[in-house]
């Protein structure tokens, strides 16, 4: 009997409710049923939400908490689960990331660099329906809306939307 090669997943979308589903369906079709690791693991995103002052949030710093994240997501939650060789669906990953860095602007270069660190994923699923509503609890795209919502309406509008096309265009 030969030992399967562990597999890192990544779930990647705009609408968090489609995303968990579709995570947890491919956990339990792929043996990773206990292991999928999901955004906000170092609890960053909660604690932006209990500072009274979000004048200066931008996108560029939702991007490099939510690379601060991975990095712990990676050294916490997927390598270890990884090194006992067993998959691990990462939901979402790099490319919700991108996508959301895409449509705020943000160079493709700068981006790349950004997360030049993530281990490259084995699969990848992009989970392709319409925005969620903007929550503060919900997953990083509809959290990263809200939080620029409250700073610039104008520049938050049709984010999610455009995020959403940048996974079209690949």
């Amino acid at each position: 009997m030969t030992a399967r090669r562990a597999r890192l997943i990544a779930v990647d979308g705009v609408n968090s409710r489609a995303l968990v589903a579709s995570a947890q369906k491919i956990a339990t079709q792929s043996g990773a049923a206990r292991g999928i690791s999901r955004w906000d693991a170092s609890g960053l995103f909660e604690q932006l939400l209990v500072a009274d002052d979000v004048s200066t949030v931008s996108p560029r710093l939702l991007l490099l908490l939510y690379a601060a994240d991975l990095a712990f997501r990676l050294r916490w939650e997927i390598e270890p689960v990884l090194a006992e060789g067993r998959h691990v669906v990462a939901a979402p990953y790099v490319e919700t990331a991108v996508a959301f860095g895409r449509a705020c602007g943000l160079e493709r270069k700068w981006l790349n660099n950004l997360f030049r660190f993530a281990r490259k994923p084995s699969a990848r699923h992009v989970v392709r329906t319409a925005a969620g509503a903007a929550r503060s609890s919900a997953g990083f795209v509809e959290f990263a809306c809200a939080q620029l919502e409250r700073r610039d309406r104008r520049l938050a509008r049709d984010l999610a939307s455009r995020t959403r096309k940048h996974f079209s265009a690949r």
